[in-house]
């Protein structure tokens, strides 16, 4: 009578233990460059929507903002608040130039 084995061997599920470490081991950084990469997105696109409200604001009130909050207050140009910064949550400031500049991350 012969027997047959159902299952897999110690050495087979090493192997398949293997590839998926090295699949992850792929795929995980470059699932943190591209979160990263999507802040950095989000951030710069927050700058842009600020700076068109700001210039909305100077041509509806004929003159700058003195201070950002005086544009991100308004439930006019920003009816859902402000934006902040999606890497650590901070607010946006004026610039001297009268718009909102980049910061570093």
């Amino acid at each position: 009578m012969v027997r047959k084995n159902k299952g897999f061997t110690l050495v087979e599920l090493l192997i398949v233990v293997l590839i998926l470490a090295a699949l992850a081991a792929i795929a995980v950084p470059r699932i943190g460059a591209s979160a990263s990469n999507a802040k950095r997105k989000a951030c710069d696109t927050n700058i842009d929507i600020m700076n068109g409200q700001i210039e909305l604001y100077t041509a509806n009130t004929g003159s700058a903002p003195a201070v950002l909050t005086d544009v991100i207050t308004d439930p006019n140009y920003f009816p859902d608040g402000s934006p902040v910064c999606p890497f650590d949550g901070s607010a946006y400031v004026l610039g001297a130039n009268g718009h909102v500049t980049p910061h570093a991350h």
